[in-house]
């Protein structure tokens, strides 16, 4: 399973970190020097919630914190029942 969100389609960015040594010259130094790059990702807040379709149906799906915490959905009790969007 991808670690995408259902909603959104937020999944994981990719990037560099870059590891510098030395004094930056704006602080008195005689500048920085770049020791080493390497690769990262940064993975979105996906959380397995259990939703309320618009045909009443129950199901699961992965969506980013972001959307929850916003409201965009109505979430289901353990009884199948519709609880109030936050």
């Amino acid at each position: 399973m991808a670690r995408v969100c259902e909603y959104s389609g937020k999944k994981p960015q990719m990037g560099k970190r870059v590891i510098r040594r030395g004094k930056a010259k704006r602080e008195g130094g005689i500048g920085q020097n770049v020791t080493g790059i390497t690769k990262r990702r940064w993975k979105p807040n996906l959380q397995k919630i259990r939703v309320v379709d618009e045909n009443g149906t129950v199901r699961r799906i992965r969506v980013c914190a972001r959307y929850i915490k916003a409201g965009k959905f109505v979430k289901a009790t353990s009884k199948g029942r519709k609880t109030a969007a936050a």
